[in-house]
C-alpha cells in the first residue's frame, strides 16, 4: 500500500505572529516554525497502518512551503515515513486554500497512493477544508474528521467524530482522509530515525517541474486576501474598585459601559 502524508509547517503556536507590511501575507520569517500539530497525528497513523499491513507499504511526505519547510520534511521522515516530496517555488507564496488544493493535487497526480492521509486543520488557518478540496480535485471519496481508522484490502473505514459521538464511515481506495488529534499519540522521533532520515530520498520540485500553470498560484491570482490591517494596541492597565458597600453596582455599571450588560 502507498500512503501519502501531507504535513504542512507552521509558526508556533506560542510565538508572536505578524504579517508583513508590503503584501499583508504571514510573516513566517520572523518566527519559530513547527510542524503543524495534527499532522503528526497523520504521520503516526500512516505509520501505524503501515506497520499493520506488513506488505511493504511505502509511506511519502508531501509539502509545499519555502526552503526552510525541510526541517519539518526531516521530522516526519525521523518517525518514519520513507521519503519526501517538497514543492518549493517562490511563485507560490501567498496562494490561498483553493490554489494550494490545485497545487498539491497536481503533485498527487505525478504519484501512486492508495491514501491520502492529512491533519484536519492547520493552526496558522484553520479552514479545515483541504481534504475535501484534494478529495474534489483528485475524484476520490473523501473520508474527513476520522478518530479511528481501519484499513481491509481496498476498503477503509472510519470513526468519524461528532459532537455527540461518531460515525462509521467507509470508502474504497485510493481515498483521502483527514485525522484528529484523538486518533493517536505520536512517536518521538528516536535518535536512529534522526540520522536515518538524513538519508532518505527527498525530491524537491519547482512549480515548472510539476507542472503547475504559474497563473494559478500565487498572491496576485489567490481569490482571498487581507487588504488592511493594524497592530494590536498595547495592553492598557485595569481599573481597580474597591468595595466600600457599592461594589456591586460599581462592577455592574463598568459592564454596561463596556455593553457586556
Amino acid at each position: 500500500m502507498n500512503i501519502v502524508v501531507l504535513v504542512k509547517q507552521v509558526p508556533d503556536t506560542w510565538a508572536e505572529r505578524k504579517l508583513q507590511d508590503d503584501d499583508k501575507t504571514l510573516d513566517r520569517a520572523s518566527v519559530d516554525v513547527v510542524m503543524n500539530e495534527i499532522d503528526e497525528y497523520a504521520v503516526e497513523e500512516a505509520l501505524r497502518i503501515k506497520e499493520s499491513a506488513g506488505d511493504g507499504s511505502e509511506i511519502t511526505v508531501l509539502t509545499m512551503g519555502p526552503d526552510r519547510a525541510v526541517e519539518t520534511i526531516r521530522k516526519a521522515l525521523a518517525m518514519g515515513a520513507d521519503k519526501a516530496v517538497h514543492l518549493s517555488d517562490e511563485a507560490l507564496h501567498g496562494s490561498c486554500a483553493l490554489q494550494t488544493s490545485y497545487a498539491l493535487a497536481t503533485v498527487l497526480g505525478t504519484l501512486d497512493y492508495d491514501l491520502v492521509i492529512c491533519g484536519s486543520e492547520s493552526t496558522d488557518a484553520r479552514l479545515s477544508i483541504m481534504a475535501p478540496l484534494l478529495a474534489e480535485r483528485l475524484g476520490v471519496p473523501q473520508l474527513s474528521g476520522a478518530r479511528k481508522v481501519t484499513v481491509s484490502d481496498k476498503t477503509v473505514r472510519i470513526e468519524r467524530q461528532t459532537e455527540s459521538g461518531y460515525d462509521v464511515i467507509e470508502a474504497a481506495t485510493p481515498t483521502v482522509i483527514s485525522v484528529v488529534e484523538k486518533i493517536n499519540e505520536p512517536r518521538y522521533p528516536s535518535f536512529k530515525g534522526i540520522m536515518a532520515a538524513k538519508k532518505k530520498p527527498l525530491t524537491t520540485l519547482t512549480i515548472a517541474d510539476a507542472g503547475i500553470a504559474p497563473d494559478q498560484v500565487g498572491l496576485a491570482a489567490a481569490t482571498s486576501s487581507v487588504e488592511s490591517f493594524s497592530t494590536r494596541p498595547p495592553r492598557q492597565a485595569g481599573q481597580i474598585v474597591k468595595d466600600e458597600g457599592d461594589g456591586g453596582s460599581r462592577v455592574a455599571d463598568f459592564l454596561a459601559s463596556q455593553k457586556f450588560l
